[in-house]
């Protein structure tokens, strides 16, 4: 199989080993795991993009050098499930068709916990004027991300800037504090509630 690649440092006579891998433009339907999981101990950069890949990219785990990964232009939805991966700081997977924020954004948090780099363009859960959003969208889109993933220095293609973190922390704290209080409040009527039909049970008995 064809693939552009950089960084060769084998020796004579062993299997070439690579830092970066790409199969851009394959049409590709499966992750060729054939040829990069024999990259594991040398591979840093692996570029799928412009393909036709929908499938959980489980066995990427394996890959305990990559840092950069690369899905542009798939079929990846709000429910993909990545493994576990540490070393990756940088994610871009612009143009797919993710149109759940939360869902998609817990899944980036869990899986990288170490993501410095996300782009997520031209995705309908990622509003810009690009696709129709409004500026108060992209504004609100922005500010949850970063407040999700505070260690996040480059959302799209804007760096996320210190005073924009720190309005993010502060209109997520108070999203929770809201969220507590209309907790509280649904809790005590569904008490009320409760406590109504057992007097009523009472009396009528």
């Amino acid at each position: 199989m064809e693939h552009q690649s950089s960084g060769q440092h084998s020796q004579t006579g062993q299997a070439p080993s690579f830092q970066w891998l790409s199969f851009a433009y394959k049409g590709l339907t499966e992750i060729p795991y054939e040829t990069i999981l024999p990259q594991t101990e040398s591979l840093e950069v692996l570029d799928l993009s412009n393909n036709l890949l929908e499938e959980n990219p489980a066995l990427l785990g394996r890959l305990e050098k990559l840092t950069t990964l690369i899905l542009d232009c798939n079929n990846y939805t709000s429910h993909i499930k990545f493994p576990y991966m540490p070393s990756v700081t940088t994610v871009c997977i612009n143009k797919n068709k993710i149109n759940n924020l939360p869902v998609f954004v817990e899944e980036i948090k869990r899986k990288f916990p170490n993501i410095k780099i996300l782009s997520m363009m031209n995705n309908e859960a990622a509003p810009s004027y690009f696709n129709g959003g409004s500026l108060t969208q992209y504004k609100d889109y922005r500010q949850y991300v970063i407040s999700q993933i505070p260690g996040l220095e480059i959302l799209d293609d804007t760096e996320v800037l210190e005073k924009e973190r720190a309005q993010a922390r502060k209109t997520y704290r108070l999203q929770q504090s809201r969220q507590r209080r209309r907790r509280r409040k649904e809790d005590s009527s569904k008490k009320q509630t409760h406590t109504q039909k057992k007097s009523s049970t009472i009396i009528d008995e």
